[in-house]
């Protein structure tokens, strides 16, 4: 599915959310390129004209049906994709958000398959983002320091 977003003249903007529930963090599977089939943190690009907590709020309650408290950043990724001749076919930068369950259930849109909530040490045996693992110890230490 061809839009702005591919092959695009500058980068975009991103924010993801590590949502910690009793000592794990949720964790969902990607339905759809470019990431299909991947474990990743929920959440997808800031709107024009939103805040930073206003988007990942959005995005949570979108892709899954949670309401959440943004706790403050856990860090950044880039993430750029080539295609074969090595033009950038992809350009994220992606502001990961601890953040903690207000309420809520989970209920999957559209562009994931799956979720589950996990230990961090559970993240080893899939096949993640890169950084994941990084991200979430971070999110796990703000998080502990709010409590």
């Amino acid at each position: 599915m061809a839009d702005e977003r591919t092959y695009p003249q500058r980068p975009f903007l991103a924010v993801s959310a590590a949502i910690i529930r009793d000592g794990k963090v949720l964790i969902v599977r990607r339905a759809r390129p470019p990431a299909y089939g991947i474990f990743t943190l929920p959440g997808g690009g800031v709107e024009a004209g939103e805040t930073l907590h206003e988007a990942i709020i959005r995005e949570v309650m979108e892709e899954t049906a949670l309401a959440i408290e943004p706790l403050g950043l856990a860090g950044y990724r880039e993430a750029i994709v080539r295609d074969a001749d090595g033009k950038v076919e992809r350009h994220f930068v992606i502001l990961p958000f601890a953040a903690l369950l207000i309420a809520g259930e989970v209920v999957l849109n559209e562009e994931l398959a799956e979720a589950r909530w996990l230990v961090p040490s559970e993240l080893a045996a899939l096949r993640t983002t890169e950084g994941l693992a990084e991200i979430v110890q971070a999110a796990f230490a703000i998080a502990a320091a709010h409590t």
